[in-house]
């Protein structure tokens, strides 16, 4: 299922515990593709507590407690770490994730808590989702099988790639747009895991952002540079983003494209895909502010000009996605929707 999609299904399983209804669940995929965040997303999107446990981490008594005496009995202290209605609040998600990496005998301890919610004495808030993560035994992870009797305590959804889901992160979160612009130009290196090669840095959402971190500290320095980008997304795809790069400066004045000037668009498709991806930016940047109408126009009427209309879709499409429905109203929008209305029917 696609991030998109994803995010709606943890969100609504977190807003389930309100009526009795949570289902705990149980995310599968590859390295790197953005397990992890999707739920911290989901916590900030709510405005609600995050307790992330690592089980790959744990021993069994981590979870269940030490035992102490208390008179003639035994009684087991309950883990500051579990979720605590007066210290962490009567809402929140309890994200056990590497839970694939986790030894059997950890595991085995989680059974009690997923389905019951409970564990020994300890019981887990009502507002508290339970939502879990794992790699799938063929990447290569340090993964166990999950049991049978543990698997049947999750619904399970398994996480796609899916590249205007990444786009759509990026953009939000500041992403370079020359490595969104590079990966709409490449679609197929947004995830590249040859899990029989083993290999040590690999493309994926999650190093994609490395990458962008690595060319804002890189940049200056030409001699580091290509290897910064290959120690982020490995050797291949390094090299070609490096390459990309260094072709923008053939680009057209943005500037003039924003003050509405007569631009041709370039020939060449990966200037294409980097004019197309850097008027989304200055579209996003331009939101709420005196010049958006101005400035969303300008960038509607440019849409026309790519050689292939399928680019000014794709434009278009990424900046309703980025601007919301701020875009119907500007005049712009009506008269480009009529010269691609063909192609959208079709």
């Amino acid at each position: 299922m696609r991030p998109a999609h994803l995010l709606t299904v943890v969100e609504k399983e977190f807003i389930s515990t309100q009526s009795g209804h949570h289902t705990p669940v149980m995310l599968w995929g590859a390295p790197g593709v953005g397990k992890s965040q999707m739920v911290a997303q989901v916590a900030e999107r709510q405005k609600t507590p995050l307790i992330d446990i690592r089980l790959s981490q744990m021993e069994p008594s981590d979870l269940r407690g030490i035992p102490f005496k208390v008179g003639s009995t035994v009684e087991w202290a309950v883990p500051a770490m579990l979720p605590d209605a007066k210290r962490h609040g009567e809402n929140g998600i309890l994200f056990l994730d590497e839970i694939t990496s986790a030894p059997p005998s950890v595991s085995a301890a989680a059974y009690q808590l997923i389905l019951d919610r409970k564990l020994g004495e300890y019981e887990v808030p009502a507002g508290w989702a339970i939502i879990a993560a794992g790699n799938r035994q063929g990447d290569r992870g340090v993964t166990y099988s999950m049991p049978a009797p543990l698997a049947n305590r999750f619904s399970h959804y398994e996480v796609d790639i899916n590249l205007d889901d990444w786009v759509a992160w990026a953009y939000a979160n500041g992403i370079d747009e020359r490595v969104i612009a590079f990966l709409r130009f490449r679609q197929d290196l947004l995830f590249e895991f040859d899990a029989s090669q083993n290999p040590v840095a690999f493309p994926s959402p999650r190093s994609w952002e490395f990458a962008h971190r690595a060319l804002h500290k890189f940049e200056d320095h030409p001699e580091l540079f290509s290897g910064a980008l290959q120690a982020c997304v490995g050797k291949a795809a390094g090299i070609e983003l490096a390459a990309f790069i260094a072709s923008l400066d053939q680009m057209p004045d943005l500037d003039a494209i924003i003050n509405g000037e007569e631009v041709e668009a370039p020939k060449e498709i990966d200037l294409q895909y980097a004019v197309a991806t850097a008027l989304v930016g200055r579209a996003i940047r331009a939101k709420d502010t005196d010049q958006a109408m101005k400035v969303h126009g300008s960038i509607l009427s440019y849409a026309n000009r790519f050689p292939q209309r399928e680019m000014g879709v794709m434009m278009v499409s990424d900046m309703h996605r980025a601007i919301g429905q701020d875009i119907f109203s500007v005049p712009e929008f009506a008269s480009w929707a009529d010269k691609i209305a063909d192609l959208m029917l079709y």
